[in-house]
């Protein structure tokens, strides 16, 4: 993505603001995509044309506590406090919180200009002779020693709590801020980075970065989706935009900023047995289905929140992973299954020839169950026993389920917690994309393939 001189900037803006064209067809027209142009326009907004001019500004202490704390108050993202106190880049604010929170208030000292007078430098040279072992001369070298590995290692953590892995420009750029503190070349020998290797980076750090822009659209997909995307599905969403981006690149761009997807738990079991008939695996790990209301799939799952237990029924179209219907009760009884099919036979027409699969729970090795289906002409098809991955499509949705929603967010009451489930299985349907989708939510897709048909 190219960078825009301040009169090109003006310029777009301007047309934005007289009405003469929108927001898309702007960012079209300059070849970006059109967050960063809303980003340009919000900056103009605070700060007018002075939000466009380069500054290397050395900010205090209490404006550097001014903004964290303007973020903690008002749940301000890195990106929107940088376009409220005019900073160039929203990664210096990052930076700040996570030196603020891993060392404290010190850590946000602006660093000392000008090169220290040092008494023993490190590795003066190899013709003077070294002082004699225990002598004044020999224990400062050592200070000295100690007190660089010291400040190497903290700028070193650092970095890897904003970002994992340490790469070899990461300890190039932590020599290059102690260059004026302490010798290069002893910071090197001790980082075990090759002369040339520093000085190329060094090189460039003065350069601007290609993916600027980049990294900018994919921090505002990863907060749009509270942290719910990794870089598969955030490369999906960037071509959606009409960025093509590989996955590699994407994923390295992740690990530099810190994003990281969650973890998935395991899910509620509900087989106790046999209790009555158990039919037999039609379904057959066949997960496929080549129009809607042709395969269907069901689970159970458990919550545990305030010290109570609530439990989630829902449907699954195995055409597109659409969450047909669901239910939610206190207790796992039979009333919970029976509501949901009653929702679910609603979506039926006569033409349709449907198999429901489920595991081997007792709710669905019960005489009703299976009269309910039978009586709707409905194949019934059971997991084998003990054998999750004969239904891993449901066992997936709940892994999502409760990795994006139920350890993502904070609930004030059980009432507030099935209001929010509510909410985000509308999102799961309506706008959560999917690869296998072909870069769509399941109701997109639906759609999509109706209109081919």
């Amino acid at each position: 993505m190219s960078k825009f001189n301040l009169d090109l900037k003006i310029e777009a803006i301007h047309q934005f603001t007289t009405g003469t064209k929108g927001v898309k067809s702007i960012a079209k027209s300059l070849g970006i995509n059109h967050e960063v142009l809303r980003m340009w326009i919000k900056q103009y907004e605070y700060h007018g044309v002075k939000a466009f001019e380069k500054t290397y500004t050395v900010y205090s202490i209490p404006f550097k506590l001014d903004v964290l704390n303007y973020m903690n108050e008002n749940g301000t993202s890195p990106n929107e406090a940088a376009v409220i106190f005019n900073i160039s880049s929203p990664g210096v604010i990052r930076r700040w919180r996570s030196q603020f929170n891993e060392l404290g208030i010190d850590a946000l000292k602006p660093k000392k200009k000008g090169r220290p007078v040092m008494t023993n430098k490190i590795n003066k040279g190899k013709n003077k002779k070294a002082p004699a072992e225990g002598s004044v001369e020999a224990l400062q070298a050592e200070l000295e020693r100690l007190r660089m590995e010291n400040a190497y290692f903290k700028k070193v953590e650092c970095l890897s709590s904003e970002q994992g892995e340490i790469t070899k420009q990461d300890k190039a750029r932590v020599v290059y801020e102690l260059r004026l503190e302490y010798p290069v070349v002893a910071l090197l020998a001790f980082a075990k980075v090759p002369r040339s290797t520093f000085y190329y980076w060094v090189k460039q750090f003065d350069k601007p970065d290609p993916d600027a822009d980049l990294k900018l659209l994919i921090q505002s997909i990863y907060e749009e989706h509270w942290g719910r995307y990794g870089y598969r599905r955030i490369r999906d969403e960037l071509f959606n935009r009409g960025h093509r981006v590989n996955h590699k690149k994407v994923q390295r761009i992740m690990k530099e900023l810190g994003l990281k997807s969650l973890v998935r738990m395991k899910k509620y079991r509900s087989h106790k047995g046999t209790v009555g008939k158990i039919a037999r695996n039609v379904l057959e790990r066949n997960f496929q289905a080549e129009k809607p209301n042709k395969k269907w799939v069901t689970d159970i799952t458990e919550f545990k929140l305030f010290g109570e237990k609530l439990y989630l029924s829902p449907v699954m179209d195995l055409f597109n992973g659409e969450i047909i219907t669901y239910t939610v009760g206190s207790r796992p009884t039979y009333s919970l299954i029976s509501e949901m099919l009653n929702k679910a036979f609603k979506r039926l027409s006569e033409e349709d020839e449907l198999l429901l699969h489920s595991d081997q729970g007792w709710h669905y090795q019960m005489k009703q169950y299976q009269h309910a289906l039978t009586k709707q002409g409905i194949t019934q098809s059971m997991s084998r026993k003990g054998n999750c991955y004969d239904n891993a499509v449901m066992e997936n949705f709940f892994g999502i389920l409760k990795s994006e929603f139920l350890y993502l967010n904070k609930f004030e009451s059980m009432d507030h917690f099935k209001q929010e489930l509510a909410r985000y299985i509308d999102y799961y349907n309506n706008k959560r994309i999917k690869s296998k989708l072909k870069g769509m939510s399941p109701v997109q897709y639906r759609a999509h393939a109706q209109q081919v048909a």
